[in-house]
């Protein structure tokens, strides 16, 4: 097939997908609305996507542009030194393993962490065959610093924080979580994967932002998403240790084999070279004047429809500092909310309750929100308008077991709901199954969707 058959049937392909420019899809991606910045990094990723980080050595160039990528990284969050990543689940996962293999006197060893912790931390205890102890959080949804001190134990190899955390946005109180686990001799792991290059910039602009770097005593590593509010092509996110020495019990190496001494930083062996440039480039081309431009824009689109909402009749869920809203109502199904959205052109994000945290609509809100702010909340009031509840009858989950799922009762579960006016029915029946079988549900949906 000629190439630009095959360029011709990718772009009818994307157009079927969430926009991911123009702030309408607000969740998974983050645009800075700069003109040039895509074509930019797609220049830089394609000059070195054919080089291989695995061996730094052999690409020279790619050593020294992590390395000056890190050193960026350190110098907005008060030093450390660290390595760049495929991203924030990829560097949340390696602040686990190195703190796990840095303690292998402990037998059974265990992760502490807020409820509202990034669900990147159960993936990683799954993976590395480490307990998570999630601690339920108070009324505002950030951690409470003595229930994560009651949690710490002797098998506690690593104790976790958000700035903020994804569901709400809030950040919690690093200082005293973090001077807990120093007094018990534990590892301190920040996730600043969304806040990290936004929150330095909104203090610089007058937020009352909390300490949540290496200012603060006892945090010993901080995730930090280069392709989130640093605006970088995706696959892109830096993990900082304190120092190099904390750093090394996530680096793997093996001569137990006839081939050449296996080493590795990251979990990834063959590494492209294309999103190590690519962030490379965006970095030195928007510069801290920039960024300091793009959080003073999305601060200002952040204020305008945190406002709005309020005017909406809806509630924002805790005290959020920094760019994400989750809001909830009383009075307006939430699900049927996100579909009327949907039809208008915005994509917000449906968020299940759990625990204290009721249902509700998470919000991400980027640079590209500014200037937009009064169309999104026109459209805002027309769909609360619009939302009506969606009938559906919980009463088929009756007798599933997540455990026995067979494809067959899966498919007729998915035949009984009616999803022609949306995924409203579908939220609904997921909102009411137990979080194990929903896990299942999804799993097997998952399944379908990937056909060969």
């Amino acid at each position: 097939m000629p190439a630009e058959q095959v360029l011709a049937d990718l772009h009818q392909m994307r157009a079927g997908d969430l926009p991911t420019h123009g702030g309408r899809t607000m969740a998974y991606v983050y645009d800075s609305g700069l003109a040039g910045i895509d074509e930019l990094g797609a220049a830089a990723h394609a000059l070195a996507s054919s080089a291989n980080g695995l061996d730094p050595t052999a690409f020279p160039s790619l050593l020294r542009m992590e390395n000056e990528i890190v050193a960026t990284a350190a110098n907005l969050l008060g030093g450390g030194a660290g390595q760049v990543t495929s991203g924030g689940t990829e560097s949340c996962m390696l602040a686990v393993l190195a703190a796990r293999q840095a303690r292998p006197d402990v037998d059974r060893p265990s992760i502490v962490f807020p409820v509202t912790a990034h669900a990147a931390f159960h993936k990683a205890a799954h993976y590395f065959n480490v307990r998570p102890i999630a601690v339920p959080v108070g009324d505002g949804f950030t951690a409470d610093p003595e229930a994560m001190r009651a949690a710490i134990d002797d098998t506690t190899v690593l104790v976790v924080a958000s700035a903020p955390s994804y569901a709400h946005g809030v950040v919690d109180p690093i200082a005293e979580i973090a001077a807990a686990a120093a007094e018990k001799g534990v590892r301190c792991h920040v996730d600043a994967c969304i806040g990290g290059w936004v929150l330095p910039y909104f203090a610089r602009l007058g937020v009352e932002v909390p300490l949540f770097d290496f200012r603060v005593d006892g945090v010993t590593s901080i995730s930090v998403d280069l392709h989130k509010y640093a605006y970088c092509p995706k696959g892109a996110s830096v993990l900082l240790h304190r120092d190099a020495s904390l750093r090394r019990s996530q680096y793997f190496a093996s001569a137990a084999w006839p081939g050449y001494t296996m080493l590795n930083s990251t979990m990834q062996s063959t590494r492209s070279g294309g999103p190590i440039a690519a962030a490379w480039a965006v970095l030195r081309h928007v510069g801290d004047d920039g960024y300091l431009d793009l959080a003073r824009k999305t601060l200002a689109a952040v204020r305008r429809i945190g406002e709005g909402l309020h005017r909406a009749g809806l509630i924002v869920l805790g005290d959020p500092v920094s760019t994400l809203l989750s809001v909830t109502s009383a009075d307006t199904d939430l699900f049927s909310l996100a579909d009327r959205m949907r039809e208008r052109g915005w994509y917000v994000q449906p968020q299940f309750a759990f625990q204290n945290s009721p249902a509700n609509l998470h919000l991400t809100v980027t640079a590209a929100n500014h200037g937009n702010e009064d169309l999104f909340l026109t459209d805002l009031a027309g769909a609360v308008a619009d939302a009506t509840p969606v009938e559906v009858d919980t009463r088929v989950l009756d007798g599933i077991d997540a455990a026995t799922l067979t494809g067959e009762q899966f498919g007729e579960l998915l035949a009984s709901v009616d999803m022609s006016a949306g995924m409203a029915a579908v939220n609904t029946l997921l909102a009411a199954a137990p979080a194990g079988l929903r896990e299942r549900l999804l799993v097997e949906f998952l399944g379908r969707l990937y056909t060969s």
